[in-house]
């Protein structure tokens, strides 16, 4: 076992320790599709709560996506990103960065992988799911094969209030929805409202 499986198995241990990471599978089974896992965005722990939620066969062919400026501003937060999660490194803004900010996610689906990414583009700082841009929408236009999986992530802002240098322990969930599909004519705007409801349709009574 390399250093990065075992930090891997560690971190997935670490984070069900703290959280429970439960994955509630309510609209599609755990399988090993290819799939683009999107989610409601509040923290930097989200991808590692969704990556920990899933199986360890799942795990090794899914990607998180990851805002480079943040996860490469430590050479550890760098290694654990490159080395332990496979992470696809992403500019926050796009259009500023230059160049099509989807470019490396369409080389990993074209390669086979999976991807977690979350449509609202920026975390949520009031708890409620922001409008989601274009990205899912294109990506689904282009490989209409892979399944979309909207999934609602619960509680996650809770484990590292602000202000607090040690994780909270709180049980935090994922809840995975039914696969949804662009429909023939569906414009990106369609599109995206529907994505944005699919995944408030998982958000937990009075959460």
């Amino acid at each position: 076992m390399t250093r990065a499986q075992l930090m891997g198995r560690l971190i997935t241990l670490a984070a069900r320790l703290v959280t429970g990471a439960q994955g509630h599978w309510e609209g599609a089974p755990p399988e090993a599709l290819q799939r683009i896992y999107f989610a409601n965005h509040q923290s930097h722990l989200d991808w590692i709560l969704i990556w920990a939620s899933l199986p360890e066969a799942l795990r090794a062919q899914t990607r998180p996506i990851a805002a480079k400026d943040y996860w490469q501003s430590s050479r550890l937060k760098h290694w654990l990103t490159r080395e332990v999660f496979n992470a696809i490194y992403v500019e926050r803004d796009g259009a500023a960065a230059g160049g099509d900010a989807l470019a490396p996610l369409v080389a990993a689906l074209a390669a086979g992988d999976s991807l977690v990414i979350f449509p609202e583009g920026t975390r949520s700082l009031t708890g409620e799911v922001q409008r989601f841009r274009s990205g899912l929408f294109r990506l689904a236009q282009q490989f209409p094969q892979v399944q979309l999986i909207p999934a609602w992530i619960a509680n996650v802002q809770r484990v590292m209030p602000k202000g607090e240098v040690l994780p909270v322990p709180v049980l935090c969930t994922v809840t995975y929805g039914a696969p949804l599909a662009l429909r023939e004519g569906e414009d990106k705007d369609a599109f995206a409202a529907r994505a944005r409801d699919a995944v408030l349709a998982l958000r937990p009574a009075g959460a």
